[in-house]
């Protein structure tokens, strides 16, 4: 019965991701060559694309958000131990976040783009740091897997 209900939300969750790609393709090409979104705000198709994958959107995080801590439950109740690394990886996240922050210089955004889109130097410094934390993040994925693959075959 598990491995039933696991393979029936694996197929659900691939439907509505595949549901979702659709949704966007339908809803780029609404807003392709369009200057004037009132013109397309008229189109029904718009708006019912828009709401549905807003709630699609909506469940998929909310599906995401449970089965997280279910399984963390389910390893805080496994592993001891698994609280204090959990906590530290939350800490890490966190120094990452800030540093990308400050590393941030709040002009990341060009003046034009910043004039046509009416974006503040604030908003231009979150911009820079989600870029920075970005560049962070990958540059250590990289390194942690290049780590555990000189590891492994070193223990051979």
């Amino acid at each position: 019965m598990k491995e039933t209900t696991r393979k029936l939300i694996t197929w659900l969750g691939l439907g509505i991701a595949l549901l979702c790609s659709v949704l966007m393709v339908v809803f780029a090409m609404q807003n392709g060559d369009v200057k004037d979104l009132s013109a397309v705000k008229a189109n029904g198709l718009f708006d019912a694309t828009f709401w549905i994958l807003i709630c699609l959107v909506a469940v998929s995080l909310i599906a995401i958000l449970v089965f997280l801590c279910i399984k963390l439950a389910a390893n805080f109740k496994q592993q001891k131990g698994y609280a204090g690394k959990f906590l530290m990886l939350v800490g890490i996240v966190v120094v990452v976040c800030l540093a990308s922050f400050l590393l941030s210089k709040g002009n990341d955004v060009s003046p034009a783009i910043m004039d046509k889109f009416d974006i503040s130097n604030g908003t231009s410094k979150l911009i820079g740091a989600a870029c920075i934390m970005v560049y962070i993040l990958v540059i250590a994925a990289a390194v942690s897997i290049v780590y555990t693959e000189i590891a492994k075959s070193l223990k051979k």
